[in-house]
């Protein structure tokens, strides 16, 4: 049975921290591939300077390029609205029933899935992938879940993850300042080139 991997999020703007964790877990729990999944509509979050969907999409597939077995997948975009984790598994599942997924997320982010729709009904289509970030605990990640992940397995991403964060992409592309080491050269071109964020093209 494949194993294939989804990242969620905003991606606004997808950086060089959600590629490795991509890669990481791929390596590590031997996955066949990585999908970074954009939302269309977060539902826990405004986004801040939001490009919108077509935007986020696109930057997703530049960062993943060249990347073997990470790609950019468009179904929550595609299919429009609030985007809701259970939903996209329910989705993947019935059209890919031969697969066995795993979601990746961030620690804190983990922390709160007891929050999100239908958790139990989650953990019931997908074990899940943790990135840890400095100074979150597994047990703390553990025992917030464990009202709701049923006998899904939990495991713990080894590799450290890039402290790098959205807002600090978006902050560098206002202030004019480098973002190749933040994001990639190719979505700091996609960057620069479409004036998001507030940035603009030297000399421009």
């Amino acid at each position: 049975m494949a194993r294939v991997g989804i990242l969620g999020g905003t991606f606004n703007p997808p950086h060089l921290g959600h590629l490795a964790l991509a890669r990481h877990a791929r390596a590590e729990l031997g996955l066949a591939r990585v999908l970074l999944m954009p939302t269309h509509t977060p539902p826990h979050k405004l986004p801040s300077a939001d490009p919108g969907c077509a935007h986020r999409l696109q930057m997703c597939r530049l960062l993943a390029q060249g990347c073997e077995g990470v790609a950019a997948c468009g179904l929550e975009i595609e299919r429009g609205g609030v985007s809701y984790t259970v939903d996209t598994l329910r989705q993947v599942s019935a059209g890919h029933p031969g697969v066995h997924l795993l979601y990746i997320v961030g620690a804190d982010s983990a922390r709160t899935m007891p929050r999100w729709r239908e958790p139990k009904a989650l953990f019931e289509l997908a074990d899940l992938a943790v990135g840890e970030r400095s100074g979150a605990q597994r047990q703390e990640v553990l025992d917030a879940l464990a009202p709701v992940r049923g006998s899904a397995s939990i495991s713990f991403l080894k590799a450290p993850l890039l402290e790098i964060s959205s807002s600090r992409a978006r902050q560098a592309a206002a202030e004019g300042g480098p973002l190749e080491d933040l994001v990639g050269s190719r979505v700091a071109d996609y960057i620069v080139e479409h004036h998001l964020y507030g940035a603009r093209s030297p000399g421009g």
